[in-house]
């Protein structure tokens, strides 16, 4: 399923993952220990990007900004 912004629902919920877990790595600190939920949240994105990019024919970049300003704005 998609938004109105058309990326898919389920990018737009990595990105809130992926930005879910940036915050709870910076509340402790920052040791690498904190980082690794926000590193397998930016792994799964970026592959989830790549992946409707490519079927969708368009750039990972647009789709990437599209869904960092849909996990903003909801």
């Amino acid at each position: 399923m998609t938004n109105e912004s058309g990326v898919p629902e389920s990018l737009i919920d990595l990105q809130r993952t992926l930005n879910a877990a940036a915050e709870e790595a910076r509340a402790h600190g920052s040791p690498p220990e904190d980082w690794r939920p926000w590193v397998e949240a930016a792994a799964a994105a970026e592959n989830a990007v790549a992946e409707h990019a490519a079927a969708a024919g368009i750039s990972a970049d647009d789709v990437r900004s599209a869904a960092e300003k849909a996990a903003r704005a909801a």
